[in-house]
């Protein structure tokens, strides 16, 4: 008898430790001990100890994680969202700058053909792109026909030709978006008399409304 209290005493000592002074509290008291109960508690003390030792810090580990990987996720939404609204803007710039840009080209080859059939008294000259689709990355052609030849790239035109060409064209862009002043450098080296007059006629026209230093 002495022995059998003994070890309640023992006993609830350790449920005292273990589960602090409320332990009673759980405690069922038509709780019935199941057949076997040593071999599964063996069994579970087994599990316990092939599991290894216990990282006691493992929770507090655990939560800076959840917090590292909260502030993590976080930032990349707003990344995400950044990035989203970024690209919608840029979609809105270039949408802009393509309608500017058709926009502006087609004013320069008004002029452009304008000021063509003016140098060389007659004939038609235009602008394209190569890739319609593309404008932004596209190259543009230069077609000219002077008088009494057929239509054709600018590489195959004469150098004087060509000059001539170049000279409408820029000042087509003048027209279109005018300097506070030009500078031109020997623009009339590859011209003859006759097309030199021509574009001093030209600079006089424009010399109106620019300022042109040659």
């Amino acid at each position: 008898l002495s022995q059998t209290e003994l070890q309640i005493a023992n006993i609830q000592e350790n449920l005292l430790e273990d589960y602090g002074p409320e332990w009673m509290a759980g405690m069922d008291p038509h709780w019935v001990e199941p057949e076997d109960a040593e071999t599964g508690l063996e069994a579970i003390k087994q599990e316990l100890r092939e599991l290894g030792p216990v990282n006691l810090a493992a929770i507090d580990d655990y939560r800076q994680v959840e917090e590292r990987y909260d502030f993590l996720t976080s930032q990349a939404d707003d990344l995400i969202k950044a990035r989203e609204s970024l690209l919608k803007v840029i979609h809105e710039i270039e949408r802009t700058i393509i309608k500017r840009f058709v926009e502006t080209m087609e004013d320069v080859e008004f002029h452009f053909k304008q000021i063509f059939a003016d140098l060389f008294e007659g004939g038609r000259a235009g602008l394209f792109l190569v890739d319609p689709e593309n404008p932004l990355d596209s190259g543009i052609e230069i077609v000219a026909q002077p008088p009494g030849k057929k239509l054709q790239t600018l590489s195959l035109l004469s150098g004087g030709e060509r000059a001539m060409t170049a000279i409408a064209l820029l000042f087509a862009v003048l027209s279109v978006k005018p300097s506070p002043f030009c500078v031109l450098d020997e623009i009339d080296a590859t011209l003859d008399d006759v097309n030199v007059h021509r574009f001093s006629t030209l600079l006089e026209l424009f010399s109106q409304k620019l300022q042109f230093i040659v």
